[in-house]
């Protein structure tokens, strides 16, 4: 038997809840039932508003007496999220659902984003079928489309939370059978298409020594994932292979991941080995969305939705201080490798992001910028050749 939290606005949908609660009990399981709603409950709750609210640093008398909707509801996500946290570090719930609309869907994905990737997380949302990064971002929320408003009971709406019910039940119900706390020692690597060729050959080389290497796609949703993985404490050492994304963010492409990415394995003393993949581009969708003072930039359809634009010399020199001083700040074992002939499938003789001026640019700012505890190795090939991935895995091993 596990526990389910139900975190819902029980002033407003209260039938709902309880619809799904005895659903869930039937099955043969606990519930524990949070109200994040405002004012007075529609049934009874597990776990208060106003131990919400306090939690979230107010009091529901305050909050209703403000007629402020919008600080109640930040109040009360902040409440949501502090309350979801104590309640799975008590070992008290294995898995969360919800059900709602955009006030709901806020609050109570604020708490499924504090739960580590692996615990059952389930939305029912009227935003389901839209843009969900604000809800999901970087943790394994599983956002269900509610098809018709969450307001009252009927047969379609019936059905499709008789649906969310047994979803959230086989998924604390489902024995793991992989899990992250295993004993092999987990190296996070960051990937993109034109360094897979690397990537896959240094997860095939350090494998056998026993470690499990977890790719992330860099896209900036993916950097920010792998940080979030190292700073839950899972992930053993950094392959960061592929940092393209500081580039979007120098620049101003699609795929930042933000202005913090590469920092947090060095402020926890992480071991990481660091290299320059796909740092010759910056990433937009399809070429009409290409700003216009970058119309007249090398500019390369990879495919009808993605465009890519070659970086120049300044903005490398930019990216080598950048880097440099992020690295320098690192706690723990940090070593650089430089592909001097290419950091991307494109970036090489013949192919159309070829410019050894960028290249030698970034090079020589790292150079410039490196202090002498981070170890740089330079190698005297493309970054997927094969003795550059021979090369990485070796000082991968060392930092070990």
């Amino acid at each position: 038997m596990k526990t389910i939290l139900l975190i819902g606005t029980l002033d407003t949908k209260g039938q709902e809840f309880a619809f799904v609660q005895n659903l869930i009990k039937n099955r043969g399981h606990q519930v524990l039932l949070m109200n994040a709603g405002i004012f007075e409950s529609t049934i009874p709750a597990d776990i208060k508003a106003q131990d919400v609210a306090k939690a979230g640093g107010s009091d529901l008398e305050t909050l209703r007496s403000q007629q402020d909707r919008g600080q109640a509801i930040e109040v009360m996500r902040k409440g949501v999220a502090v309350l979801t946290k104590q309640l799975y570090e008590q070992g008290k719930i294995q898995g969360v659902l919800s059900l709602g609309g955009s006030g709901g869907t806020m609050l109570a994905t604020a708490g499924m984003r504090t739960l580590p990737v692996g615990v059952p997380k389930l939305m029912v949302s009227t935003l389901a079928s839209g843009d969900t990064a604000p809800y999901v971002d970087i943790k394994d929320i599983t956002m269900m489309y509610s098809v018709v408003d969450i307001a009252g009971l009927n047969s379609l709406s019936q059905q499709i939370l008789t649906n969310a019910a047994g979803m959230i039940c086989g998924a604390v119900e489902v024995e793991k059978t992989v899990s992250i706390d295993s004993d092999k020692p987990l190296i996070a690597a960051t990937m993109f298409g034109v360094t897979t060729p690397c990537v896959n050959k240094v997860r095939e080389r350090l494998e056998p020594h026993g470690y499990e290497v977890i790719t992330f796609h860099a896209t900036g949703t993916g950097g920010r994932a792998m940080e979030g993985l190292i700073a839950d404490g899972f992930v053993k050492a950094v392959a960061d292979i592929t940092t393209t994304e500081l580039a979007d963010e120098l620049v101003g492409g699609v795929l930042s991941a933000g202005k913090n990415r590469l920092e947090i394995a060095g402020q926890l003393g992480i071991p990481q080995v660091v290299s320059l993949g796909a740092l010759d581009m910056v990433n937009f969708w399809a070429m009409s969305t290409v700003p216009e003072k970058f119309r007249e930039r090398n500019l390369y359809k990879h495919n009808d939705n993605v465009t890519l634009m070659r970086t120049n010399v300044e903005e490398n020199k930019g990216l080598g201080k950048i880097i440099a001083d992020k690295l320098n700040a690192a706690k723990g074992k940090t070593t650089l490798i430089l592909p001097l002939k290419g950091v991307s499938m494109i970036d090489a003789e013949g192919k159309p992001f070829y410019d050894p001026d960028a290249d030698k640019a970034l090079f020589a700012s790292l150079r410039q910028h490196l202090n002498k505890n981070v170890k740089v190795v330079e190698v005297e090939a493309n970054i997927n050749d094969d003795i550059f991935a021979d090369i990485f895995v070796k000082e991968m091993l060392e930092v070990l």
